[in-house]
Parts: structure tokens; sequence; C-alpha cells
């Protein structure tokens, strides 16, 4: 009892007042059925547009119509095979799993567990029971972003697809009546999916199928979708605070652009305009980092700050100097990180798997297309400087289509201009610090505290990569509905290439994504020391266990000779020893040796372990992990190349 009730306390200090006392007024509201009585669910059908005056005065979007676009058409056999699929009745999950379920599958069937939900309203369905499975498995349909690659094949190859794209729009509505299932639940979800439809209905404005009827019962669909997220908004912009609320405020700052005819939208549009600002500059950190601290989770931002941006200049209505501000700077952090070769970055912090707009046939964990849309974007809205050119100029070539349907194309530099990237750069508010010796070779170290709620507990983790491979690596997330030892492996410390005291964590894990006992960085410096580029941090860290335990990390990297030194020092008073975790990459021993001491030169024998590697969501792998335990308090590690 008295170990729950300091958990307590610490995750209210964490959070903060205003967290805690939202968190106990929404959960008397949800169950005094006073929630529930602000989201009809069978509201009676409303008409706000005819289809005749909506293509007459077709609101402003990246583009009007299939019939407006002209840029070059690729049909690739990549996305001829990923559309074919889809019409065969299978689907792939979090952009790698693919399931059979039919071409008419049920929209609330979990395809892992089997298991249905029921019809019951939104507010007493669970969205997290390990009996149940992962609802995000029931949700990742019902985004509709695999509407896209159908759109884009359409566009390339010529062949129709829009009574496909609109009939499945219909049966969702039909089979998700309004405010009732699982797909309710989520407002980011419900914001996903409009948006989705949204793309799809300027593609298909002219198209024959699309009906007075059907165009009355998709309107007619999205009102009450956005409706339910403006109701629902204080949700996401204080119990959540993540990329959810950058979502749903976008939406409904988008609203008054794109539905101009609902009632309410004028309300909708300035308040979520003014969340949305808010909620910019409040989780993208004036470095540029993210709040999430997740490399997955802040492109989603980038995606959504592209939409904005876009949509704020085809309307002609800019957002405020924050919003391209903040942008700018996470796309310089995020291109800092990026290995030219793949546009692969470290697998850091939380990944779900979430590609909300797929507009190429670029692999999933190949940043570029998004980064360079971006670029695009900014440059196109006058955000023309060195940094912004240079991650373009970067990603030009992988972002080209991405940035066709967004509906900008901007002309390359002078190779003269080509920007150069920093050997060393240091995001000190995030806790990044980064040494690069060419466009395919990063040393990745985090070191930072946090303001906002961690997602793994990661800290002084190092990430290499060489020649473009990552060859000690961050064993990713899997799935965030499994099972307790598994949550505690991808979330916890032993996935990452840093120290443990014993079995324990750096902090101490909570329910879902609580974390207690926050570790901190007490300081942190990078530089350049002849041929070697150096790293020296300092965090606190373990305080389940006592106060003022530190683990200090110093990095001596040598280009010139593909060597790493790593000196691990934990300052401690507990009879636990030190284990130093390394999570290489299968290719790691083809070209590289390993090897550790403790400070008093005595070699350490590592225990090879069998880890586990997830680099897609909802897929892991047995991988080979090297843990390196001492009861000294020092371990002096070297990564050479053989």
């Amino acid at each position: 009892m008295i170990e729950k009730l300091q958990s307590a306390v610490n995750l209210a200090r964490n959070m903060g007042p205003r967290y805690v006392g939202f968190r106990l007024w929404y959960e008397l509201s949800r169950r005094t059925g006073w929630l529930r009585r602000r989201f009809p669910s069978a509201p009676p059908h409303r008409t706000f547009c005819s289809l005749s005056e909506w293509r007459r005065n077709t609101p402003a979007f990246f583009f009007n119509s299939r019939q407006a676009l002209s840029f070059p058409r690729n049909p690739s056999g990549d996305l001829k095979e990923y559309t074919n699929r889809l019409v065969s009745g299978e689907f792939q999950y979090f952009s790698a799993e693919w399931k059979k379920i039919g071409t008419q599958p049920d929209w609330w069937l979990n395809p892992n567990t089997g298991y249905r939900y029921s019809d019951d309203h939104w507010t007493e369905i669970p969205d997290y029971d390990q009996d149940k499975g992962d609802i995000k498995y029931v949700w990742e349909r019902s985004r509709f972003s695999h509407l896209l690659p159908m759109i884009r094949l359409d566009y390339h190859s010529g062949d129709d697809r829009s009574e496909a794209v609109v009939e499945e729009i219909i049966r969702w509505i039909e089979g998700n009546p309004i405010n009732r299932g699982p797909n309710w639940r989520c407002s980011q979800e419900i914001s996903l999916r409009v948006l989705n439809w949204t793309f799809a209905l300027h593609y298909y404005r002219d198209a024959t199928v699309l009906t007075e009827d059907r165009f009355s019962q998709i309107i007619h669909a999205i009102y009450w979708q956005i409706h339910h997220v403006y109701e629902n908004i204080h949700f996401s912009r204080i119990a959540v605070r993540n990329n959810h609320a950058l979502t749903e405020t976008l939406l409904l700052a988008l609203s008054g652009w794109l539905f101009p005819f609902f009632p309410e939208v004028a309300k909708w549009q300035k308040e979520g305009a003014k969340w949305f600002e808010e909620e910019v500059d409040y989780q993208i950190y004036d470095d540029g980092t993210f709040l999430q601290f997740s490399h997955n989770y802040h492109r989603v931002t980038v995606q959504l700050l592209t939409w904005a941006i876009r949509l704020a200049k085809v309307n002609d209505q800019p957002w405020s100097r924050v919003v391209y501000q903040k942008s700018a700077a996470s796309l310089q952090y995020l291109s800092a990180c990026m290995i030219d070769q793949n546009g692969h970055l470290p697998n850091y912090g939380a990944n779900d798997g979430a590609l909300f707009f797929p507009l190429t046939d670029a692999d999933y964990r190949d940043y570029r297309p998004e980064l360079g849309a971006l670029a695009a974007a900014l440059i196109d809205a006058g955000w023309d400087n060195e940094e912004t050119r240079g991650a373009y100029e970067r990603c030009r070539e992988a972002a080209a289509e991405a940035t066709s349907w967004y509906g900008v194309m901007i002309r390359s530099a002078p190779q003269s201009a080509t920007y150069r990237l920093p050997t060393l750069a240091e995001f000190t508010v995030g806790g990044y610090y980064l040494m690069r010796s060419s466009p395919n070779d990063l040393t990745f170290i985090k070191c930072g505290s946090y303001r906002d709620r961690p997602s793994h507990a990661d800290n002084l983790h190092i990430d290499i990569w060489y020649q473009g491979d990552n060859i000690l690596r961050d064993a990713g997330t899997y799935r965030y509905n499994a099972e307790p030892e598994l949550l505690r492996y991808f979330n916890g410390t032993r996935s990452h290439n840093t120290i443990t005291l014993g079995d324990y964590d750096q902090m101490k894990k909570g329910p879902r994504f609580v974390w207690f006992h926050w570790s901190k960085a007490r300081g942190a410096s990078l530089w350049k020391e002849a041929d070697t580029l150096k790293f020296r941090g300092q965090i606190e860290a373990f305080a389940e266990l006592g106060t003022n335990i530190t683990h200090t990390r110093e990095v001596s990297y040598m280009p010139a000779k593909s060597c790493w030194v790593v000196r691990d020092e934990v300052d401690h008073a507990t009879p636990l020893p030190i284990q130093q975790h390394w999570n290489p990459s299968p290719l790691f021993f083809d070209n590289f040796q390993l090897t550790a001491r403790d400070a008093e030169g005595n070699t350490l024998d590592p225990e090879i372990l069998q880890g586990l590697y997830s680099g897609y969501y909802g897929k892991k792998e047995t991988t080979e992990v090297w843990r390196f335990t001492t009861t000294k308090k020092t371990i002096i590690t070297e990564i050479r190349l053989r």
C-alpha cells in the first residue's frame, strides 16, 4: 500500500495537477453517463451541402481533381502488387505484416485474437484489454491510409478505382453507427479517417460513382466525426498531449477550409487553429526535438505539419510564425539523424508503425519522402534557408511523388549550394548528441532530462551506423498491448545499448505508458580533439534503489580507424553488479569486434544471450545480445573494425 501511494505521488508530481484533476473529472463523467450524453448515437440524417454545389464551389485543396494532376506517371510493380493484395482480401498492418481478412472484412474484429467488439457506445469500449488483444489491429484499417496507394495506382496506371474507394467508405459508414463501436473510441483515429476520406473526395470529385446519395452519406458521417473530435478534444489536450492532440486540433483547424458549410465550423476552426498552434509550440522543443522522444512519432508530426502548411498556403491564410519555426527546427533535427543511403533513422523511442499518408513506394523506415515533402512545403511558404534547402536536396528524389501530391514543385539549388552535414551536432533540450564522419555514418547518443513523460528507459543509449548499416541498434517497440514481460523488455533498459544495475531499469515501470522516477541528465558535452570526436554525459537514475545514483558515459570515436571507446562508470552504494548491454545487428560481427575490461584492465567475458528485435510494429525476431557484468564501478568497451 505504501509503495502504491508513493508511486501515485510520483506520478502526480511528474504529470502535474492539471492532468490529475482532469483525469479524475473525466472518469467521473464517464461513469455517471454525463460523457455519453454529449455524443448521440442515432442522430437524424442531415444534408449540409449538395454534391452539385460542392462541385461548383470545391474548397481549395492540394489538387482539385484527378484531371487536374499532371506530374509524371510511374505505375510501379510494388504499387500494383500492394493494391492487388488489398483487392484479394489481404491487408498490411503497420506497414509490415500482411493478414488475410477477406474482401468485406468485419470492422470490429481483431484479426489476431478473433475477438469481436460490441456495438456499445464508444464510452463503454475498453481500449486496453490483454485478453481481447491490441485494439490497434482493429483501428488500423479504419484509418483509411490504404486508400492513398489505391488512389496513386489509379493515377499512375489509369485503372479507375473510384468504385472500390467510394464503396469502402460507404461500407464503413453503414458498419459503424455514429458514436458506437471500437472505431469511435479514439479521436485521433477519427481525425485520420476524415483527412484520408477528404483526400479521396477531392481526387474523385467528378467521378460518376460519387452520387448525390453517397456524397450526402459521407458528409453526414464527416460532420459527426468532427463533432465528436471537438466535444472530446480536451482529453487529448490534457490527458494525452502528444501527437493525438496535434492530429485532432489540426482537423478542427482545417475544418473551416475543407467543410465551410457545417453550421459550427467557424467555432471549430477558430478554436482548433489556436489549439493547434499552442500544441506545436509546446510539443516541439526549441531545438526541434519532440516531447514524445520518438522518431516515429516525430515523423507523424512532420506529416501533419505538411498538411497544415500546404493548406494554409492554398487558402492564403498563413499560420502564426511559430508553426513555421518549429517545423523548420523539426526538419533540421530529423534530417541530422538521417542516413542518406536509405533514409533510415535510429529506431528510437516508441514506434507503433504509424504512417498516416503513404504517398510513395518507399519502405516504412525510409523518412526521406516525409522530410522532403515538409522541406518543399516550407520553401514554398518562404522558409528557404540553408538548412531547409539542404534537407530538401538530400531527400528530393525520394520525395518527388509526395511533393507532387501536395501540389508543390521546387527548383533544385545549384550544386555548389548543397548543404553539408556538421561533424558534431547537439540538441540539448531533447538531449541528443550526434557524431558524423559521412552522410551514411552516424553515432547517436541520448542524454537528457524529461519535462514530459518518457517513452523508453533508454538514457545514455548509443546507436551506431556504419556505411548505412545500423550495427549497434535500439531493439524497437513490438506492441503496446503485449505480455508484461515483453513490454518491460522492449520499453526497458536491457533492449538499449546502455547500463542496468542488476536487473533494474533506469526508471521504475508503471502501468501501460507510465514510468516512475524519471531519469535526468546532470550534464553533457560534445567536442573534437585532434582526430577524435568525443562525448561525455552524466545522468541520475535508478532512484528506486537509492538517491544520487549516477551513470557517466564517455565516448571517443576515431573515424579514421572506425573505432569507438565507451567508458561507463556508475556511482552507487548498492550490492548490485553493473550490467552493460549491447544489441548488435546480424551484420555487426562480419566486420567488427567488441571487447570490454574493467578499470583495472581485467578482461570481461561477454554473456551471449537471446534477445529480441522489432523493426516494425507487431513483428519481432530473436537476436543475439551481449552483456558485460562487473562488481566494479567501471566498464571500458572498445568497438573496432576488424
